[in-house]
């Protein structure tokens, strides 16, 4: 098939692993790229060995180039002024997660994607490997997945923002979590209990550690334990996955292979499986979705959930109290109708 013609917009140093996925799958082709700092867009396309003209305008570059889509790789802050810009002019999206910072935030993007008709995806990038493929594959002979445990415990010292933070551990890492939750369970959250704390010997100023139980639909339930501090031993960034269905689980320490049994304890073969890993895997999917008018898991309306289950989660440990995201949802619609 024809290959996609893609715009892509911002250079930064995500910007050039874009490109560099971009430059490796046959099946699209960079005709542009965008950026303030258009010096910073050229090294870059010469760093990827890619030619393609660079521009400062989406709207001007796309009017000559007749792209078929739009990549945006932008600092979050400007996800919806490009977002809204590529879908005005009818280009279907794939952006770079977080779609935007907050749920209100995401509410116009989705939005102006449906007044569109077009596919505006977000790049949940920690979806695409393949042992989770295998684990996917498994997962779907043992029937609905009812319970599920996640933990998580790293100690990195960023250094910047993150360690200024009022909810460092949630905001900026368990949303990775919490989305694979709801693509492993295939189904949506209902509500959420959390506390959150930052221990004596931490280094950051907000809270570096959490504890989330999750309601979900039909009453299947995901448990969160996080740290960003230690002092316990290192988990994969991923973090350690435990399922149950009634048909038996599945064990992942988020980085091998992933293991599975019956509900007497005997192992389960798990099928091995190849495919295109991270960025290259959600690159994959799009232009299948593209070119098939399918819709993926992570298309904006459906991925506005993760987001929204950082802000229950969030707003749960402050109130201590169970909080719904139907709540989440209907607070944020008020504060855009408010504007």
């Amino acid at each position: 098939m024809k290959a996609l013609r893609l715009i892509q917009v911002g250079a930064g140093s995500m910007g050039r692993a874009w490109l560099h996925t971009i430059a490796a799958n046959p099946d699209v082709q960079l005709v542009g790229l965008v950026d303030l700092d258009t010096e910073a867009a050229a090294a870059a396309l010469r760093a990827t060995d890619l030619d393609a003209p660079v521009s400062t305008s989406l709207t001007e570059l796309a009017a000559a180039q007749a792209p078929d889509a739009v990549v945006n790789v932008t600092v979050p802050a400007a996800h919806l002024p490009v977002n809204l810009e590529a879908l005005g002019l009818g280009l279907p999206v794939l952006c770079e997660k977080p779609m935007a910072e907050s749920v209100a935030g995401c509410l116009p993007m989705i939005d102006a994607a449906e007044r569109a008709g077009q596919l505006l995806m977000i790049s949940q990038s920690r979806r695409y490997y393949r042992h989770l493929a295998s684990l996917r594959e498994v997962l779907g002979t043992l029937g609905q997945v009812e319970t599920v445990r996640c933990e998580f415990a790293r100690a990195p010292r960023f250094g910047g923002f993150r360690e200024e933070m009022a909810e460092p551990l949630i905001v900026d890492m368990a949303i990775h979590q919490f989305d694979l939750a709801r693509d492993l369970m295939s189904a949506d959250p209902v509500s959420v209990y959390c506390e959150s704390s930052n221990p004596s010997w931490s280094w950051f100023a907000g809270n570096a550690v959490a504890t989330a139980m999750f309601t979900f639909d039909g009453g299947a339930s995901f448990s969160y334990t996080g740290t960003w501090c230690g002092p316990h031993p290192e988990t994969s960034w991923n973090g350690v996955w435990n399922l149950g269905a009634a048909g038996g689980g599945v064990h992942w320490d988020g980085d091998h292979a992933p293991t599975a049994y019956a509900p007497d304890g005997a192992s389960l073969p798990v099928p091995e499986r190849e495919v295109p890993e991270e960025i290259a895997g959600s690159l994959a999917e799009f232009v299948t979705c593209v070119r098939t008018g399918t819709e993926p898991a992570t298309a904006g309306h459906r991925n506005v959930l993760s987001i929204a289950m950082v802000e229950a989660a969030v707003r749960s440990s402050a109130e201590r109290r169970v909080v719904t995201i139907a709540e989440v949802m209907e607070r944020a619609r008020g504060a855009v109708g408010a504007h």
